[in-house]
């Protein structure tokens, strides 16, 4: 299994340094796009590349110079977060809890613009139990078990225990929890019977039911969605070509795979939701 794991990620960092550019390989512009795996990386690659040669393609004719844009792909959310707060990479899609953390590490790291979901600025995280289990409200998870996502994700963990908080359930209360990384193996482990509830965003949850994981909604709750970030380094000029091509393109089908109805201007107050949930979960 380990080696397993190897070759796979060996493959996802060859993808990841393909370099995804508008013209020939003689940029003038050449940046890095940083991430981390929610989901399977195979599947963030394929996700995130046409968009990212689609980016460099308008913002070379915005900026009157060949842009290419390079992909690093972090394994977890605390070394992506980490990448960006020091510069390592130049622009990111995260989380929102993601944010908040690097804006700590780094105050002077810029939103780009914010994902947009129907037009809106919230979309849904789910608590999940298997398809036949008899619980059916959070009160009931007292003395079960349950499975979060990585430590520092919005739904998987933040969100998910202050949902917990809410209906009086602490850690303390569950018969034991733990963090499983990616939603998709939280939608998995709660549909092999592993945890009795689990925490994952709404989108994984529809796509692991259509492949027939025995998995169904106990709660929803609402999120915020991702914010694209630019480091503390790269030039405002081209920190204002990459927004002015994300908030004009609205209607692209490209960038629609991406961000469902494309890009909204955002503040750093769209996230306060967030950090109010951070807080909260540290009494759980």
């Amino acid at each position: 299994m380990q080696q397993s794991n190897s070759s796979i990620y060996a493959v996802i960092l060859a993808l990841g340094m393909l370099v995804l550019a508008a013209g020939d390989a003689r940029a003038d512009v050449t940046l890095t796009f940083g991430t981390y795996a929610a989901d399977k990386p195979t599947e963030t690659v394929r996700k995130y590349r046409p968009f990212l040669t689609f980016l460099a393609d308008r913002m070379s004719v915005r900026l009157g110079e060949r842009v290419t844009i390079k992909m690093a792909i972090a394994k977890e959310y605390e070394e992506g977060v980490r990448q960006l707060a020091e510069g390592e990479v130049d622009f990111a899609r995260f989380g929102p809890a993601s944010y908040v953390r690097v804006k700590e590490l780094n105050p002077q790291i810029r939103i780009v613009a914010m994902e947009s979901k129907k037009g809106e600025k919230r979309f849904k995280g789910v608590i999940v139990v298997h398809r036949d289990s008899s619980v059916e409200s959070l009160d009931e998870l007292v003395g079960l078990t349950f499975a979060f996502g990585d430590e520092l994700s919005t739904i998987g963990r933040y969100l998910a225990q202050a949902q917990l908080l809410d209906a009086g359930i602490t850690g303390s209360d569950l018969h034991s929890f733990a963090y499983l990384g990616r939603h998709d193996l939280v939608g998995e482990a709660v549909g092999a019977g592993k945890f009795a509830a689990g925490a994952l965003k709404e989108s994984t949850y529809i796509k692991l039911v259509a492949k027939g994981v025995s998995i169904r909604v106990l709660v929803s709750f609402e999120n915020v969605t991702k914010p694209w970030l630019a480091s503390a380094e790269l030039d405002p000029k081209i920190v204002q070509a990459m927004r002015q091509v994300m908030l004009a393109a609205q209607n692209e089908e490209i960038l629609r795979r991406v961000a469902k109805n494309g890009f909204l201007a955002s503040q750093d107050s769209d996230y306060d939701i967030i950090r109010d949930a951070i807080e909260q979960s540290r009494s759980f």
